[in-house]
């Protein structure tokens, strides 16, 4: 879960579902609904991976929807996830990511800065669940 659900958290779906097994649910979503990003599709498509195929979504779409885990990767998500979750036994961990939307300069070092996201999110997903 990210603030828009256009960068960051459809990152981590598309890792996700190519580290996880199949039998495992992956969903992103986000604060509020963001356009979709072409950088995004840029590096995922250099790792062999796709962005879900579909508009943004919001925790309301995911609203009955049930999940072990919600993973938050920017601060605005995690206060949500945590106001979400008071009342339910649903895990939420905070994984800290920078917003590659800030990057700027040459079309390289802004790829640059997606690719750090994504590689980044490979590996704290593959260390937490042994992918």
């Amino acid at each position: 879960m990210c603030r828009m659900n256009v960068v960051r958290s459809p990152i981590a779906e598309a890792v996700a579902r190519r580290l996880l097994p199949k039998t495992i649910y992956v969903a992103s979503a986000g604060v509020r609904r963001g356009e979709p990003d072409p950088f995004v599709d840029a590096v995922l498509r250099e790792d062999g991976l796709a962005a879900p195929q579909r508009r943004a979504q919001t925790l309301d779409d995911l609203e009955d929807d049930y999940f072990d885990l919600i993973v938050t990767l920017a601060p605005e998500a995690h206060h949500a996830a945590l106001e979400l979750t008071r009342s339910l036994a649903v895990e939420v961990e905070y994984w800290p990511t920078p917003d590659p939307t800030t990057a700027t300069g040459t079309r390289d070092q802004i790829l640059s800065a997606y690719r750090d996201v994504r590689d980044r999110l490979k590996a704290r997903i593959a260390a937490r669940f042994g992918a």
